[in-house]
């Protein structure tokens, strides 16, 4: 083989007697396994939080994305997305949002919209509520139908998560938010209503963000057979994302996680008074 590649035959007993210089070997694994948490896998900053977060390793940003491409690891890009928006087709709320997606204290900012999925023989629908505090969804709803059942589902849900502090939810203006029931149950629960501009998705920016990486993490790319399969893996990964799912804007901590940390912080506080 030297021969035929004209080598010497130095070049082989240099390699031979060479001490392995990877000095990512150990790593690697655990790269492969954080990416595989999702079926779609992750990107390189959510990878970089799982070896901080759970193996002690700090390491750039730049590094896990050269590793991960060196390991033929790729997340897919993002597609158009779903529109529920009918015109007027009831009352509209204000803007009262306005784009102020910080919150400092948790359940004070929500926002939800609806969001499509296409499985075999239909559709399937999620509508979660999000809460800007600590991005955690805090209640969602699934569907076969774009129609109000997933609203209330998810309004039943959100319920028990409030303190009865002042709450504002924020949402497009998608005809399901525009219903009268939808609208007593927020008078109800003492929630103040807030509506984006028409056509103007930035207004709802944080909601599409999750709606995003949930699809590049779960859903691009495969093909699930019905309705009952993918609200079940929704389910999941609903639960990863409040739980294990790290984010650089919450110190590196998962939504759960960084909430119990404010909340430890508040008690302690109290404790000093």
């Amino acid at each position: 083989m030297l021969a035929k590649l004209e080598l010497p035959k130095s070049t082989y007993y240099y390699h031979v007697s060479r001490p392995d210089t990877d000095r990512w070997r150990g790593v690697r694994p655990l790269i492969r396994e954080a990416f595989s948490r999702t079926p779609n896998g992750m990107g390189y900053r959510q990878v970089a939080l799982v070896l901080r977060n759970e193996h002690g390793l700090s390491m750039s940003g730049k590094t896990v994305l050269k590793l991960m491409r060196e390991e033929g690891l790729f997340t897919l890009i993002r597609k158009k997305r779903y529109n529920s928006y009918r015109g007027e087709t009831g009352v509209v709320a204000a803007n009262i949002l306005d784009r102020d997606f910080a919150s400092h204290r948790p359940a004070a900012k929500l926002v939800t919209d609806v969001t499509e999925f296409k499985v075999v023989g239909g559709r399937v629908y999620l509508s979660p509520v999000l809460d800007l505090f600590n991005n955690e969804v805090l209640s969602w709803g699934v569907s076969r139908s774009q129609g109000m059942g997933m609203v209330n589902e998810m309004m039943r849900g959100l319920e028990a998560r409030l303190s009865g502090d002042e709450v504002l939810l924020h949402s497009d203006q998608g005809w399901q938010y525009q219903q009268r029931s939808y609208q007593l149950a927020l008078e109800r629960l003492g929630i103040t209503q807030s509506m984006s501009r028409k056509a103007t998705c930035l207004d709802n920016a944080p909601i599409e963000s999750f709606f995003g990486h949930l699809k590049d993490e779960l859903y691009r790319g495969r093909t699930f057979e019905g309705f009952d399969e993918l609200a079940e893996e929704i389910d999941s990964y609903i639960e990863y994302w409040n739980t294990r799912r790290y984010q650089v804007g919450l110190k590196g901590l998962s939504p759960a996680g960084y909430r119990a940390q404010s909340e430890g912080a508040a008690h302690e506080l109290q404790l000093t008074v």
